[in-house]
């Protein structure tokens, strides 16, 4: 999926309302036209921050949503029930930046020579324990495969060296990541 820089603002649009609709600042119309590239189904997460640092991350690797409803649903989400933070308070909410990221569908990999940092997130998966990091998050600390392998099993709950078992799952996917920061700033989509 390639989105157009239209399409990339109405999705931070819809995520920055969906959040100020919680505090009676801004309503969401889900009923208007949207493009059919917006109304592809597929996974999406909602990060964000403030001051660089995370304060909610929430979305789905796989929807039956249309990718604007997606949206609008993990933005107020990660506001409000990420389980590693308090609810975001009504004074927050002019200091979060806003990064969406659209998932391409996952694909279990052979061999981790087919991971490339920088380029695909990774889902870890071994019995009732799964993990998964955006691509993203490998580039921001500077790891190396091993080292991208390592945390995504700690964020599944298991051993840092867990992804070496035949029996663990590992999948990789891509995402087309943006932000307010990169599209004009949360000013222009306020």
């Amino acid at each position: 999926m390639k989105l157009t820089y239209e399409e990339k603002k109405i999705l931070l649009e819809i995520a920055r309302d969906s959040i100020k609709e919680e505090f009676g600042l801004a309503t969401v119309d889900l009923n208007r036209d949207f493009s059919e590239t917006l109304k592809q189904k597929c996974g999406a997460f909602v990060t964000l921050t403030i001051d660089g640092e995370l304060r909610g991350c929430i979305g789905y690797i796989v929807s039956d949503k249309p990718l604007y409803e997606l949206i609008y649903e993990v933005a107020k989400k990660s506001a409000f029930e990420d389980p590693r933070f308090y609810p975001l308070s009504k004074e927050e909410v002019d200091h979060i930046e806003i990064e969406i990221s659209v998932l391409s569908p996952p694909k279990r990999i052979k061999s981790i020579d087919e991971i490339k940092v920088g380029e695909h997130g990774l889902i870890i998966q071994k019995g009732p324990f799964h993990g998964l990091l955006l691509p993203q998050v490998a580039t921001r600390y500077n790891w190396t495969v091993k080292e991208f392998l390592e945390h995504t099993c700690l964020k599944a709950g298991l051993s840092k060296n867990e992804w070496k078992d035949p029996q663990t799952k590992i999948e990789i996917f891509s995402a087309e990541v943006f932000s307010e920061n990169e599209i004009g700033g949360k000013q222009d989509v306020n």
